[in-house]
C-alpha cells in the first residue's frame, strides 16, 4: 500500500529540514573566514603643572599601534583648581590634594579593568623650575606631595618631575604636527606618512617661559638645541630652545622692578599701562622671583605705588631693554642672550593662553608689544615669515601643548598587542545561514504540526 498524504507531507517535510540544515551547517563550516577584531583601547594621562594652573590630559589610542607608535587622540581634559603646584610652598600637602578632583574624573572615564595599566605622569613646567633654582627643598616637597597622591591611585604611576624646558618645546613640536596630521595621516584605508616639507613650528608663550621648536632647511650646528625622535618609523631632528624668565608674568615683573630700580622713590610710573590705572603691591612680592636680580638699596618691607601713564614708544623701550640683543650683533644664526637660532623656516603654531583674563586686562598692552619684541627681534621673524604665523589653543580639536608629544613619544615604550582573530562570514553568507536556519526550523515544526494534529484519512 502506497504512502498516505499525511506521511508523504510529514516526509518531505523532514527532508526539507534535514536539506536545509546540512546547507546552513556546510556554510558556517566551510564558508567561514578569519577577521581581525577591532583593537582593544589603552590609556594614558598627563599632568600638566605650569606656572599659572594645572591640567590633566586622558589619552586614548588602540593597543595594535602603527609602526611602534601609538595613534594617540584625547578623550578628557581637566583643569584642576587653584594656582600652579609651585604656589604650595608653604603647605606643600595641598599640592597633592589639588589634584584628586581631576584624577578621579580620569577614572571614572577610564574601564576599572584598565586602572592599573594606565600610564600615569605629572610634568612640572618652567614655574617648579624657577622655584627649584630658588629653594630646591621646597620644590622637592612638592614633588615629593604629588607624587604620593598619584602613587596611591590605582594607576601605573610613572613618576613626577619637572620637565627640562628642552623637552617641553620638543614635546609641543610633536604634538602641533601630529594633530595637523603632519606625522601621519589616514588615505585610502591604510596609515601614511606625509611629506617632510609639510612640518610645521611650534611656539609656546607660558607664564614663566617661552619655547621656540622647528626643523630648519640647514643641519643644525649647535648639538645642544637639537632633539630627535622616532615616530611611526621614521626620524625627526627638530631645533629647540627654552628662554626661561621670557614667560608673560617674568617679563611682566622684571621690566616692573626695573622701572622701580630706576625710581629714586617707591612710585613707579609705568609707561605700559593706561593712563590713570594704578595700583599698589609689596616690594617683597616683586622681587620674589630668582628671574628678577634686587638692588641692595631698595628696602623689601615697603610697599610699591604704581600708576599709568600710557606710552607704547617708551614701553617697547623698556621693553626691549630686557632682552641682549648686542650678543648677536655680527652673528648671522642667533637669536638674543647670544642663543644660537638657525633662520625660521615653515610656519609656525602659537599656544598662549591665560585663565581668568579679566585679572589681565592692564597688562594687555605690554603682553602685545612684548609678543611682538619676541617674534620680529627675538625669533627674527620677518615681513615675509610673519604669515606664518597661526595663534591657536587647539587644533584638530585637541589642545596643543606639551602633554600630547609626551604620551606619543611614550607609547614607543608600551609594548603593542596583536589584534584577536576570529571566525566569520561574510554578510551574503550569514544572510544565507539565516534563511536557511529559518527555513530548517519551519520544516521541523511543520513535520510535528503533521504529525500531532492531521487527522487520518
Amino acid at each position: 500500500m502506497g504512502l498516505s498524504w499525511r506521511e508523504r507531507v510529514f516526509v518531505a517535510l523532514l527532508g526539507t529540514a534535514a536539506a536545509s540544515g546540512l546547507t546552513m551547517l556546510t556554510l558556517i563550516l566551510v564558508k567561514a573566514t578569519n577577521v581581525l577584531l577591532p583593537a582593544d583601547t589603552k590609556f594614558g594621562i598627563v599632568l600638566d603643572a605650569g606656572s599659572s594652573h594645572t591640567s590633566l590630559f586622558v589619552y586614548q589610542w588602540p593597543a595594535n599601534k602603527e609602526k611602534d607608535t601609538g595613534v594617540v587622540s584625547q578623550a578628557l581634559t581637566c583643569q584642576m583648581e587653584g594656582p600652579g603646584i609651585s604656589s604650595y610652598t608653604s603647605d606643600p600637602t595641598q599640592a597633592g590634594e589639588s589634584l584628586k578632583s581631576c584624577l578621579e574624573e580620569a577614572l571614572a572615564l577610564i574601564p576599572q579593568a584598565q586602572h592599573p595599566e594606565t600610564p600615569t605622569f605629572l610634568g612640572a613646567t618652567a614655574g617648579m623650575r624657577l622655584l627649584s633654582q630658588k629653594n630646591s627643598s621646597q620644590a622637592r616637597d612638592i614633588l615629593d606631595a604629588v607624587s604620593q597622591t598619584l602613587s596611591k591611585s590605582p594607576v601605573d604611576f610613572w613618576g613626577a618631575k619637572i620637565l627640562a624646558g628642552q623637552d617641553e618645546g620638543a614635546f609641543g613640536w610633536i604634538t602641533i604636527n601630529y594633530v595637523l596630521g603632519m606625522l601621519l595621516k589616514y588615505s585610502s584605508g591604510q596609515w601614511i606618512r606625509p611629506e617632510e616639507e609639510m612640518l610645521v613650528g611650534a611656539l609656546d608663550l607660558g607664564g614663566a617661559s617661552t619655547q621656540i621648536s622647528f626643523v630648519p632647511q640647514d643641519p643644525i650646528l649647535d648639538q645642544s638645541t637639537q632633539v630627535t625622535f622616532r615616530l611611526y618609523g621614521a626620524n625627526y631632528s627638530v631645533y629647540t630652545h627654552s628662554y626661561l624668565c621670557f614667560g608673560r608674568d617674568q617679563i611682566l615683573r622684571r621690566l616692573l622692578a626695573n622701572l622701580a630700580q630706576s625710581s629714586p622713590v617707591a612710585l613707579v610710573r609705568n609707561p605700559c599701562y593706561h593712563s590713570g590705572y594704578q595700583t599698589t603691591l609689596s616690594m617683597a612680592s616683586l622681587y620674589d622671583s630668582p628671574c628678577v636680580h634686587t638692588a641692595d638699596s631698595l628696602n623689601h618691607t615697603q610697599n610699591l605705588t604704581v600708576e599709568g601713564i600710557g606710552s607704547p614708544g617708551d614701553c617697547v623701550a623698556a621693553l626691549r631693554g630686557l632682552f641682549n640683543f648686542s650678543s648677536c650683533k655680527g652673528q648671522e644664526d642667533c637669536a638674543f642672550n647670544g642663543v644660537y637660532q638657525p633662520p625660521v623656516h615653515g610656519q609656525f603654531y602659537v599656544e598662549a593662553s591665560y585663565p581668568g583674563e579679566e585679572r589681565w586686562l592692564p597688562d594687555h598692552c605690554a603682553s602685545g608689544l612684548y609678543i611682538l619684541i619676541l617674534l620680529l627681534e627675538g625669533y627674527k621673524f620677518s615681513e615675509e615669515t610673519w604669515p606664518n604665523i597661526q595663534f591657536q589653543k587647539q587644533a584638530g580639536g585637541t589642545d596643543i601643548g606639551w602633554t600630547l608629544g609626551f604620551m606619543l613619544n611614550l607609547t614607543g615604550m608600551i609594548p603593542a598587542e596583536a589584534l584577536t582573530q576570529w571566525r566569520a562570514q561574510s554578510y551574503s553568507i550569514w544572510t544565507a545561514g539565516v534563511v536557511f536556519a529559518v527555513l530548517t526550523l519551519v520544516a521541523i515544526l511543520g513535520a510535528a504540526a503533521v504529525q500531532l494534529f492531521w487527522t487520518q484519512d
